[in-house]
């Protein structure tokens, strides 16, 4: 039977949720679009004989693709839109980019990774870079000022008001990898001599809360910060208390030329979702909140990864000669140091002609010694990021690698002495390996600790390299003890 309820015919709404997994398959659709977008050119481009007809068919076929990006890439989080455009090579980046509604433009341009933002914005036109900056508050366009041309940036502030102009000048002028260069200006602080009724009055009257709100602050007159009122205390308490009676004195509160990394440090510790920043006199000028804080972990982590290995971020469809930038100082720095290793064995030229299964042995010395100096560096640098290691405690650090290395690397070496004995049916050889073993994984260790305290000592980087650095002086001085044991006891 039929239902005839004027409601049985409203089609049934299913809210869109956000999945990692979409930006994935959109990806990948986006991709076969532009292989077929790509053929179709490639056909265009052989028909000489009916060239009108061939690019009447071409245009077609071209708005056609144009609308399915559209479809696609519209329906999208801004974080996805960017994550896709970042898999993009650059031409088809920007060609995609032109796709994007304008509504997106803000919010995927603070959304995208650096390297590629600069190819978006080369590809927009004045216009469109003032519309979009338009859309930002003060803080985000301060992230994204050096990125802009000066002449968008000078435009931009004179839409601003002079409150959003000053907030603007104030945090282009706090350096990177500060508090507050990440900080943002929108916030709800009270006075601590009202009722918590009057500040529920006063929520209900802003279009809505700026983003993770967790907590309002409590200022006096002069905006120095007095306490923070936690918006959960403020929902459950009587609205008839004072503000003075429930904040909380008791907070973190951040300088904006602090470390961003020691922040987030401090986020961490104290599961914080924001956290004030106050000037030197105590005022209240800004704060940080969590989004701004896990943007802060994960670049940190990439550079991490990156600078073990001696790179810079880069955009992995730049061009060759980009690439190569980044990539060549630190293999010609590896080449050099491998050809000192080789220089090493090569003066025991005698030693391993005699006995030649040394020539097979030796390679596993440097391998196990370079292993146990990266775990060393690796736990480390990882300290040293956390603030866990001062120059009180660097000495007591290194003899415990000493120790843990010294035990490890004994149990290692029998099974290293008894792989040795099988191949080469002699003892003494077997004892030559264990020693050398255990003295290179020893001389890694102390190695993995030094090189990143004195590289952080004298102002660089502890990751940048720090591997390539340790691998020189573990090939090499692992070469040089496995030989002169061998040469001093086997010959």
């Amino acid at each position: 039977m039929a239902d005839n309820h004027p409601d049985s015919a409203q089609k049934v709404i299913i809210p869109r949720r956000l999945d990692p997994e979409d930006a994935q398959l959109a990806l990948q659709q986006l991709q076969s679009i532009l292989k077929r977008q790509e053929v179709v050119e490639a056909l265009a481009r052989r028909e000489y004989e009916e060239e009108d007809r061939s690019n009447l068919l071409e245009g077609l076929l071209h708005r056609q693709h144009e609308n399915e990006i559209r479809a696609i890439i519209n329906d999208l989080h801004p974080s996805d839109i960017a994550f896709i455009l970042e898999s993009l090579p650059v031409q088809e980046r920007q060609a995609v980019w032109q796709l994007v509604g304008a509504e997106h433009d803000a919010d995927v341009l603070l959304e995208i990774e650096d390297w590629a933002r600069e190819s978006l914005i080369q590809s927009m036109d004045h216009e469109d870079l003032v519309a979009a900056a338009e859309h930002m508050d003060a803080d985000e366009i301060a992230d994204l000022a050096p990125d802009l041309p000066p002449d968008v940036i000078a435009e931009v502030q004179k839409g601003l008001t002079e409150q959003e102009r000053a907030q603007l000048l104030e945090a282009m002028g706090y350096p990177e990898g500060t508090v507050g260069a990440i900080m943002d200006f929108e916030m709800v602080r009270v006075r601590e001599d009202v009722s918590l009724e009057v500040v529920l009055r006063y929520l209900r009257r802003l279009h809505e809360l700026p983003d993770h709100t967790d907590q309002i602050f409590v200022v006096d007159r002069e905006d120095r910060l007095r306490g923070t009122l936690p918006v959960s205390v403020l929902l459950v308490s009587e609205p008839e208390s004072l503000v003075s009676d429930v904040m909380q004195t008791e907070y973190l509160s951040l300088n904006p030329l602090d470390s961003d990394t020691d922040a987030a440090g401090a986020f961490e510790r104290y599961d914080l979702v924001s956290a004030p920043v106050t000037d030197d006199l105590g005022r209240l000028i800004g704060r940080v909140t969590i989004d701004e804080v896990v943007d802060v972990i994960q670049e940190d982590s990439q550079e991490q990864e990156l600078s073990r290995a001696g790179l810079q971020e880069e955009d992995i469809f730049a061009p060759v000669k980009a690439a190569l930038r980044n990539r060549a100082p630190w293999l010609l720095v590896n080449l050099i140091t491998a050809a000192t290793a080789s220089l090493v064995a090569s003066r025991f030229e005698d030693t391993v002609s005699q006995i030649v299964i040394l020539a097979f042995l030796m390679s596993i010395v440097a391998g196990i010694g370079g292993n146990s100096g990266n775990q060393t560096m690796t736990m480390v640098i990882r300290a040293m990021a956390m603030g866990r290691i001062t120059v009180s405690n660097i000495w007591q650090l290194v003899k415990r690698e000493i120790l843990v290395t010294f035990l490890v690397g004994f149990c290692g070496s029998l099974v290293a002495a008894v792989f040795a004995w099988a191949f080469s049916g002699s003892v003494s050889v077997a004892l030559v390996m264990m020693a050398a073993i255990i003295g290179n994984m020893l001389i890694g260790a102390v190695l993995g600790v030094l090189i990143p305290m004195l590289r952080a000592r004298f102002g660089k980087d502890p990751a940048v390299g720090s591997s390539v650095l340790l691998t020189f002086a573990t090939d090499s001085l692992g070469f040089f003890l496995f030989l002169s044991l061998a040469t001093l006891f086997l010959l």
